[in-house]
């Protein structure tokens, strides 16, 4: 089962500043595993999207030199109250995890 997703959005005006901290291991494939000394199996999140209202407003390709625990900040132009902020991701095992929040009052 895929970490959560934490999301804080705020509004400035019509502006949505969001913040997202991903939890996924995000192994590189060149770290050792100091039990078995054995290479630990590459697992990186691959694409992340984030939608207003269901349209998409950034997509991001991301590789296997991310830090784990990602988190990413962005700001969305022409929010309002109530507008809804999706984030999704898929990892290069196909595994997927995503949240939803609504954009409180400025």
């Amino acid at each position: 089962m895929p970490e959560p997703i934490r999301m804080r959005v705020k509004l400035d005006g019509d502006v949505a500043d969001v913040r997202v901290l991903i939890g996924h291991p995000m192994e590189t494939g060149l770290r050792k595993d100091p039990r078995t000394d054995e290479l630990v199996p590459i697992h990186f999140i691959k694409t992340v999207t984030a939608k207003l209202n269901g349209t998409p407003v950034m997509e991001a390709q991301w590789s296997r030199a991310v830090s784990r625990n990602p988190y990413l900040q962005f700001r969305i132009k022409g929010a309002k109250p109530g507008d809804e902020v999706s984030i999704s991701w898929i990892d290069n095992r196909g595994e997927t995890n995503s949240t939803a929040a609504r954009i409180p009052p400025g």
